[in-house]
């Protein structure tokens, strides 16, 4: 087996609704500009308020890519 080496990145994606829904449209917006994507962790979470009730919830997540050859 080769070996292989990945990348680490951190994101961070919104939603009105919830932590769960914000980390999902972050993991589907990073899938469109990355390839083979293998493991997501969530760092953070915390929300946006205003006057004194959520606005957004916010996940921070670290995801790991397969580095290529010639990739940033």
């Amino acid at each position: 087996m080769a070996e292989s080496v990945y990348k680490v990145i951190e994101i961070v994606g919104s939603s009105s609704d919830s932590w769960e829904k914000a980390a999902n449209a972050a993991i589907e917006r990073a899938a469109e500009t990355l390839r083979d994507l293998r493991i997501a962790e969530v760092v953070e979470q915390d929300l946006q308020l205003r006057d004194g009730k959520i606005e957004a919830y916010r996940t921070k997540l670290k995801i790991s890519f397969k580095f290529e050859e010639g990739r940033d």
